[in-house]
């Protein structure tokens, strides 16, 4: 199987050296690929329309209505939420 990129024979000339691969192996793909002028990394093909398509605006979050909590230092310290009462025993 020959080389996709230039990225790839250079992993796998790396793991030669670390001895993950055979020399055997690495020497197949090479002579498969031969002397193929190879892309330097392969991605995800985009198609023309999908490239032409500008990002379209994001929408907005409805607001959420959850209260938020407090932490018991801050009850323990006798910080509170706005708009929350003092309990008479107080």
């Amino acid at each position: 199987m020959p080389f996709k990129s230039k990225a790839q024979r250079r992993k796998f000339a790396a793991l030669l050296v670390e001895g993950k691969i055979s020399p055997e192996t690495f020497e197949e793909w090479n002579q498969e690929t031969g002397s193929t002028k190879l892309p330097e990394r392969v991605g995800l093909a985009r198609t023309p329309a999908a490239r032409s398509k500008k990002a379209a605006p994001k929408k907005k979050k409805a607001a959420s209505t959850k209260k938020k909590s407090v932490s018991r230092k801050a009850v323990s310290r006798g910080v509170r939420s706005p708009g929350r009462r003092k309990r008479e025993s107080e």
